[in-house]
């Protein structure tokens, strides 16, 4: 019997490309040549939470299996290597799904709530994560979780409904899959998630992406120089600084009208009009 090979994940672009080259599931592509992290090789994840520090939530994911020879990245779980197999495309709920049972995974040899690049897990209903180091790992399954984190770059998953996450630090990645969760990030470039529907979701730091996927969300941007996007009948804001007035103004919007369309990326142009965001 043939041993299992270990799942990585892939972030690609609306067409299922990276830097420009095409892949399809069910397919192996090889690398002739050197692999090297950041220069060549065909690159992936074994967290997958680590493919959002280069593919934001608007991207396609992607599971695969690598092979030949393999280069790992200093400064997280990215990997180059030689040959790459496309077992499947994830949808958002079920990346967030695979991230969450991911964290929990390490979690088990792992639970230290306060030193950095702690990890925690916990998958009973009302379970309560906190932890305040750099670089914290924290995962929730169980419904009325609450998760917090103070630390730069956290990164918080949730899968039960009515969750709440909070993040603090700068590029936090908040994520929540259940119905009416609730998810907030104050540092800059945070990037929150949620699939569920009326889930509700705040930023307040500039940079910060926001994607409610599901129905009659809220998605609100605090920071300048954001984007929003929702599904069906969700509300959203973005916020701009105003040089000649000198204050800040947030406008708002309504996926369903004035021609604000559902899983569309949207910024602020200069008159402060909601514009597509590529």
């Amino acid at each position: 019997m043939s041993e299992e090979k270990k799942i990585y994940y892939k972030g690609l672009d609306e067409h299922f490309k990276c830097l420009g080259f095409q892949f399809a599931v069910g397919q192996t592509y090889k690398h002739d040549g050197k692999v090297e992290v950041c220069s060549s090789g065909f690159h992936s994840c074994e967290n997958p939470f680590d493919v959002l520090n280069y593919y934001d939530v608007a991207s396609r994911f992607a599971k695969v299996e690598v092979g030949g020879d393999v280069k790992t990245h200093a400064k997280d779980s990215k990997i180059a290597s030689a040959e790459i197999t496309f077992k499947a495309e994830l949808k958002l709920p079920e990346f967030i799904t695979d991230c969450i049972n991911f964290l929990k995974d390490v979690c088990k040899s792992d639970i230290s709530p306060s030193g950095d690049s702690s990890k925690l897990a916990a998958s009973g209903d009302y379970s309560k994560l906190a932890a305040s180091g750099d670089s914290s790992q924290l995962a929730a399954s169980g419904i009325y979780s609450q998760l917090a984190a103070s630390g730069d770059s956290s990164k918080l998953a949730a899968s039960g409904i009515y969750s709440q996450l909070a993040a603090s630090g700068d590029s936090s990645t908040l994520a929540a899959s259940g119905n009416s969760s609730t998810l907030a990030a104050s540092g800059d470039s945070s990037k929150l998630a949620a699939s569920g529907d009326s889930s509700k979701l705040a930023a307040s730091g500039i940079y910060s992406q926001l994607a409610a996927s599901g129905d009659r969300s809220i998605a609100i941007n605090a920071g300048v120089n954001g984007r929003v996007k929702g599904g069906k009948n969700c509300a959203l804001a973005l916020t701009r600084w105003v040089q000649s007035e000198k204050r800040y103004r947030i406008t708002t919007a309504y996926v369903g009208e004035d021609g604000i369309e559902a899983d569309t990326w949207y910024k602020l142009n200069d008159s402060g009009d909601f514009v597509k965001s590529e």
